[in-house]
């Protein structure tokens, strides 16, 4: 899977606050500027990645942005 799919996909999963941050990397890496891993990342990597970020005390500022996002989202009757 290309890049570019792949940041589509993760677009997806974000609210559209992210898209000029995906579309910066999407750029990077078209005009070769970012470029990808000589290899993929193990397993034992990944795992690694995932335990060290999850270590990783959340922020007031992440916290107070989480709490207006679910505060301004609407309802599941506001659809």
């Amino acid at each position: 899977m290309n890049p570019t799919t792949i940041l589509e996909r993760i677009r997806g999963m974000f609210a559209s606050d992210t898209g000029e941050h995906l579309d910066r990397i999407s750029d990077a890496l078209l005009n070769g500027t970012l470029k990808e891993p000589a290899h993929p990342m193990s397993d034992q990597e990944l795992a690694r990645a995932i335990r060290e970020f999850r270590s990783v005390p959340v922020s007031d500022w992440t916290l107070a942005r989480l709490s207006r996002r679910l505060l301004e989202a609407p309802g599941p009757g506001d659809v």
